[in-house]
């Protein structure tokens, strides 16, 4: 390990040293769902010795084990995996705690650390890309991850980490330390305190410690030069292994597919985590950083009226080699539950958590009113530099309990908290900021001729003053009532939810108050009510219905309109959706119609007023498939189509057409097929992912084409050196080498990733 490895990963090692003095394991074994919904224990690499004996099948009947965590708890493992390993059969759904997936009221998917692995993801866009209602729209070689779901952006800084927002890293999570990927579509305000998460909810499950020890080493290389390797640590501790600890941590470090790009990744994730007979708690570290050279922009853009070229080659970089993004981040978060009755839980959970980046980096526009061949791919090369820190603290503390009333069951959820995100930018003063500009092509990029920009005199992430935070407090009290033998289940339920959004000044001359002082102030209160319901109407099939609601902070006018600095109320968007829910035994499906309204802003070009006049209808259908459909073939994936329409635009202008960067199709199928007549152990694996075409503009003059990846692998797991399980696999992602702007969404361009290689062995110890 190098000197640099070893400073990287202090911070970690720290916590790690602490936290073992007291106390966990990793899942060696993990349970399978039969169709009868009684659980087995089988190996997790699924590497059997032919030297093993094996015995008869051990089944556990009826749900939690008397004296462990209630069916709503939220510390200790999640819910059971679902037949084939790549899906939980239940998922966190906020406030309401750990819910089933046949009696969930919305359309939940749970992605298993078993998926994470045999897919080698890298970090959280990788696996959200299984579902078909997901698309990243930020491109693979930049810093950051970022989402669409159910066409409405979704950013990385909304992403929970254990049901907490603010906390994970507000650009790239990555997944070492990561047992789940949960996703609740649609908007999510009585669910999760916080604000924003129109489309959906992505929460992150930290790994905790299985009942058997585990000790996992990984390596992985991937084109064009990275070497990945990745070590897994879990053990359990006392009478009746009540203590636990988990360890992750890797290095990643070498060339990319992208040409002269570099990418240096450091990970370390700490969770421990003690399970008594009426206490349950835990604590989490994570430390990371990412060292990007030459890294691919968000922001490229097609200017006005411009015709869309094809995109380039995805090895293609139109970046220079001296641009560069430094980040650092760290976080600490804790959950504690105490059973007070045996049906009666209360909880407390905090974190905190800060990202630190240093960065110079391009962004192009094509057909710039500067440029002349447009549709050759000429486009302006512009520098940015602003660094930025971002601290999130956030807590809450509930009660959960279990109850009847005569004929009627109840579980009440109380949940009160506080979500904090502070951003603190560096001062902005474009007459100390003058970078070059400067033709190049997107097709065959031209290097900045010249001496690079300096930033010498220039504040860094360590000499920033505060640019915006928001803050947002709220109550939320949902009742399940449960009738019929719980055959018909309705959450009735709201969330009071009290935001403060502030605003400073950091770029003279531009804003009424002083540099460092406050711009702007706006507090308001919202109660923003839901309902859900459950009709089972056997053991494997349910109708389910909700009505649901986001709330964002709400916009401020411009500085170009007469009302500029103005903040305007809350927004809040609105969700309806039915679907169907059908559990086959080992195969299972969901089919949802939706719709989402959501308001915008815009500033009549006549008055130069601005207002939240505007209004965007995203009508949808989704079918999602999972599971074994026999026993070698597994399923994963579907279908979603949406018609996304601006519903009132300025004038009407734009009205009845169709919202930028929302594909009307979006298509997935990920499927995995044992091949023991060749070798026992080997699987091949593949999947198929296809957006059609999208509008970039809201008059729909400008369209981005449809695209198609195909991605292939094969593991092969095998019994090693003194009987150890071993796993190999390989994966091929974008195998034809597709071209293609796999997202036009908010107004940006990011071009889909080249063939990329992937091959790892792992090892448990």
């Amino acid at each position: 390990m190098t000197a640099r490895m070893i400073a990287s990963f202090h911070p970690f090692l720290m916590g790690a040293s602490l936290v073992a003095l007291t106390s966990s394991s990793v899942w060696a074994q993990e349970p399978r769902r039969t169709p009868a919904g009684r659980e087995t224990a089988q190996a997790a690499s699924g590497v059997v010795s032919p030297d093993t004996v094996v015995l008869d099948t051990v089944v556990v009947e009826g749900a939690e084990a008397e004296g462990g965590p209630p069916a709503t708890g939220t510390v200790g493992q999640p819910p059971a995996p679902y037949a084939g390993g790549q899906v939980g059969t239940g998922a966190r759904l906020g406030a309401l705690g750990n819910r089933s997936i046949l009696e969930a009221p919305f359309n939940a998917t749970s992605y298993t650390e078993k998926l994470i692995r045999d897919q080698q993801a890298r970090s959280v866009a990788d696996v959200v890309l299984n579902d078909p209602s997901v698309r990243n729209d930020a491109p693979a070689f930049s810093e950051r991850d970022s989402f669409f779901i159910r066409g409405f952006s979704v950013v990385n800084l909304d992403t929970a980490y254990d049901g907490l927002f603010y906390i994970s890293n507000p650009r790239r999570h990555f997944i070492e330390g990561i047992e789940r990927v949960e996703v609740v579509k649609g908007p999510t305000a009585l669910l999760n305190g916080g604000v924003g998460r129109v489309g959906g909810t992505i929460n992150l499950v930290p790994k905790r410690a299985g009942d058997a020890p585990l000790a996992r080493l990984t390596t992985t290389y991937l084109s064009d030069s990275q070497v990945w390797p990745h070590f897994d640590v879990g053990r359990r501790f006392g009478p009746a292994g009540e203590w636990g600890i988990r360890v992750n941590g890797s290095y990643r470090e070498g060339d990319t597919a992208l040409d002269r790009n570099e990418n240096e990744v450091v990970v370390g994730a700490l969770g421990a985590d003690y399970r008594g007979e009426r206490v349950r708690a835990s604590i989490d570290l994570n430390h990371s950083d990412q060292k990007i050279q030459a890294p691919t922009s968000l922001f490229n853009a097609a200017a006005p009226g411009v015709p869309i070229p094809s995109a380039p080659d995805g090895d293609i970089n139109t970046s220079n080699s001296f641009e560069f993004i430094d980040s650092t981040y760290n976080m600490a978060a804790g959950r504690i539950e105490f059973d007070i009755l045996d049906d009666t839980t209360i909880y407390a959970a905090a974190g905190t958590s800060r990202y630190r980046e240093d960065f110079l980096t391009s962004s192009y526009t094509i057909g710039d009113a500067r440029i002349r061949n447009p549709g050759l791919g000429d486009a302006q090369i512009d520098f940015g530099f602003n660094p930025q820190e971002i601290e999130g603290r956030t807590g809450e503390i509930g009660l959960r309990s279990k109850f009847d009333t005569g004929p009627v069951g109840h579980q009440v959820n109380v949940a009160l908290s506080s979500a904090r995100n502070e951003n603190h930018r560096g001062e902005f003063n474009p007459r100390n900021l003058r970078f070059p500009s400067y033709t190049t092509n997107i097709y065959d990029p031209v290097a900045f001729a010249g001496t690079p920009p300096s930033l010498a005199g220039l504040p860094r992430a360590s000499d920033l003053i505060p640019f915006a935070d928001i803050l947002a407090n709220s109550l939320a009290v949902a009742d399940t009532l449960s009738f019929g033998q719980d055959r018909f289940l309705l959450t009735l339920g709201g969330r009071y939810q009290e935001i403060r959004s502030r605003g400073f000044n950091t770029r003279p001359g531009i804003a009424t108050a002083p540099v460092g002082e406050q711009n702007y102030f706006y507090e308001d209160s919202r109660m923003s009510p839901a309902v859900g319901a459950v009709v089972r109407l056997t053991d494997r099939f349910s109708v389910y219905g909700n009505y649901i609601e986001a709330l964002n902070e709400g916009p401020i006018a411009p500085a170009t309109a007469l009302n500029a600095d103005q903040v305007f109320a809350p927004i809040v968007s609105r969700q309806k959706e039915v679907g169907v829910k059908y559990d086959f035994g080992t195969f299972g499906f969901t089919t949802s119609l939706f719709e989402i309204e959501q308001p915008s802003g815009f500033t009549d070009p006549a008055s130069r007023i601005f207002s939240v006049d505007g209004l965007q209808t995203n009508q949808g259908l989704e079918i999602t498939v999972f599971g074994e459909v026999t026993d070698n073939l597994r399923l994963l994936g579907g279908v979603t189509f949406i018609e996304a329409e601006l519903t009132r635009t300025l004038g009407g202008r734009f009205d009845g057409n169709s919202a930028p960067g929302v594909p009307k199709t979006a298509f997935n199928l990920y499927g995995e097929y044992d091949l023991p007549w060749i070798a026992a152990g080997l699987t091949a694996t593949g999947r198929v992912i296809y957006s059609s075409g999208t509008r970039y503009d809201q008059a729909n003059t400008q369209r981005v084409d449809d695209w198609t990846r195909v991605d292939i692998g094969a593991r092969y797991g095998f019994v090693g050196p003194y009987d150890k399980p071993v796993e190999i696999k390989a994966n091929i992602e974008n195998l034809f080498n597709e071209n293609y702007w796999a997202s036009s969404a908010r107004g940006f361009l990011a071009a889909g990733a080249p063939r990329t290689f992937l091959l790892s062995a792992s090892i448990d110890f």
